[in-house]
């Protein structure tokens, strides 16, 4: 690997260990779903981001209001923007006009430097567009006009942008700095001639299907299409300039340029896209080789059209991957200790007698703060055709409960401020989550099982109800529309607020039931419940023979 190709695998892994921006989206179209719907998925996975459900309420602000900008990942003041005169309600990481936005990080060529002289990070592009677009095609022109005006303080970024009629992919990289100086006399003062951002936003073709896992996928684009391709208009001229690219307009590739694919690209991030599209269409072994590095040149396309339409059950399926079935399968290596388990403790890397290995990284992942399904519907009013499908912790054990999008507050055990990541709350959804996950690391072959038969429970009772759910609130929607959003504010809070509670049951029930590694039953009418010690599988403790010989053998028996 030249040296080159060595910094980007360090930026590559430092973006994604360090600063936590290790996410998965995927992006669905109406086309290629059972009830006619766009849908995009998100998992913000960090070690850092503490999982909750964020609001701001729809507002009116006077002239010359200023917007405090502050970096989404750190909390740090970039600077402030002018306020626009109106801002829409925004519930998580969907807006009451049916905007839904999600995002991975890919970090892009270390050539190209952070621009410190900006204001605008990725997360305060995502929530200021959701907060001041009607549709995925004027949040892609807020934020990349944004980024243009006041500079992109992020590195390279996957957006999935959905409304209730399209899904775009979008990337985006900064340019660095190049200070120059502007103005003369007592006006002149050094600014940044490469302010701003280069990208290409590319519609998902209607019954396709797409994904991205922190790495470019956008290659080649049509450079004349603005009904389905839009893009940066110095998005070639700029790698030129840089000394990037020297080869056609119609050869350009976004990825290639501003990205190259890299082991640990392939391995990290592209297996897991193709494990969701695995799980959707047939003959996705032919990117094997490519998504496990040893074939970088033979790429998987950025859409696909699954066998079949998709369910919204489907959907979750894909946030619950961890190469099951495949020859990556988490469960089937030793790293999955005795009990089965999915988990893999970080870091990614790991070195052991002067040589480095590596963890599979899943979709499904234990640091995982939020995730959602964004349901874009339109055949229902704004407020009521769009649903985030919201849960917190891992998705593989969470429960996506449903917050319509028009509703006026979200649940309390949900709402910002109800604990931190230093800061337990036994009422807050990410601490009651986090107890029964992480009480199934223990033994979660076992546990497994029981928590996802609640968890499926809960979300087939929460899907077979919105059909309903939807039919009232549009009966009352033409008559009041108000009382419509009251009462879908209602039905989502109560949901979200039960599903904590059932939760903070089935913790209680688990850690009786599994405490200190017995299994244990109740007996009707005696005090002391049957209790099982299961100890090891069969194959765990022919692994300890094999390391350790006859040390724990007991004297006088024989050896079979």
């Amino acid at each position: 690997m030249t040296s080159r190709m060595l910094a980007i695998a360090a930026l590559l892994f430092a973006v994604i260990t360090e600063h936590g921006s290790a996410c998965t989206n995927f992006l669905i179209t109406k086309g290629a779903t059972r009830d006619n719907t766009n849908m995009i998925s998100y998992s913000a996975d960090s070690h850092v981001l503490y999982g909750e459900l964020y609001y701001w309420p729809e507002a009116d602000y006077p002239e010359n209001t200023w917007l405090e900008v502050y970096e989404w990942d750190t909390g740090k003041h970039l600077g402030r923007i002018p306020q626009v005169r109106h801002t829409y309600k925004v519930v998580g990481n969907m807006n009451e006009h049916q905007v839904a936005i999600g995002e991975t990080t890919f970090g892009g060529r270390p050539e190209i430097v952070q621009d410190t002289t900006a204001i605008l990070d990725y997360g305060s592009l995502i929530y200021i567009a959701l907060q001041r677009a009607k549709t995925a095609r004027e949040a892609i022109q807020v934020m990349t006009s944004l980024a243009n005006q006041y500079g992109y303080y992020s590195s390279g970024e996957s957006f999935s942008i959905a409304d209730k009629n399209e899904v775009w992919i979008m990337e985006m990289i900064g340019k660095g700095i190049k200070m120059v100086p502007e103005g003369k006399g007592k006006n002149k003062r050094m600014v940044n001639a490469y302010k701003g951002a280069v990208w290409v936003a590319l519609r998902i073709p209607d019954g396709y299907i797409s994904g991205h896992a922190n790495h470019a996928r956008i290659t080649t684009f049509p450079l004349n299409d603005p009904e389905n391709c839009l893009y940066a208009p110095d998005v070639i001229s700029y790698a030129r300039e840089r000394g990037f690219y020297d080869g056609s307009e119609e050869n350009f590739s976004f990825s290639d340029v501003y990205a190259p694919v890299d082991f640990e690209g392939a391995r990290f991030c592209e297996a897991r896209v193709w494990s969701g599209f695995n799980k959707v269409k047939a003959g996705m072994d032919e990117y094997l080789d490519y998504i496990t590095g040893k074939n970088l040149s033979h790429r998987m396309p950025l859409w696909i059209k699954p066998d079949k339409k998709l369910s919204l059950g489907d959907v979750f399926a894909l946030m619950r991957d961890y190469y099951q079935n495949t020859p990556l399968d988490m469960t089937k290596d030793p790293g999955a200790g005795p009990f089965q388990s999915i988990v893999r403790w970080r870091p990614l890397t790991w070195t052991v007698d002067g040589a480095t290995y590596f963890n599979e990284r899943a979709i499904s992942t234990q640091q995982t703060g939020f995730s959602f399904i964004a349901q874009c519907r339109s055949n229902l009013p704004d407020p009521i055709g769009g649903i985030l499908w919201f849960g917190v912790d891992d998705t593989y054990s969470t429960v996506y409960s449903p917050m319509y999008c028009g509703i006026s507050k979200v649940p309390e055990s949900f709402a910002e401020g109800n604990g931190s990541m230093m800061e337990f709350n036994e009422n807050a959804a990410f601490w009651v989550f986090n107890q029964v996950s992480n009480f199934a690391y223990t033994r979660y072959c076992d546990m497994i099982p029981e928590i996802q038969k609640v968890q499926q429970e809960l979300e087939n009772t929460y899907i077979q109800r919105t059909p309903y759910i939807d039919e009232i609130a549009a009966k009352m929607y033409k008559d009041d529309p108000n009382a419509a959003i009251s009462f879908l504010t209602d039905y989502s809070v109560n949901t979200g607020n039960h599903t904590v509670a059932v939760w903070k049951k089935l913790y209680a029930y688990l850690f009786t039931k599994y405490m200190d590694g017995n299994i244990k039953t109740p007996v009707p009418g005696q005090k002391n419940p049957q209790v099982k010690q299961p100890g090891y599988s069969q194959d765990f403790y022919r692994t300890i023979i094999r390391e350790t010989g006859d040390k724990f053998r007991v004297p006088g028996n024989p050896v079979h």
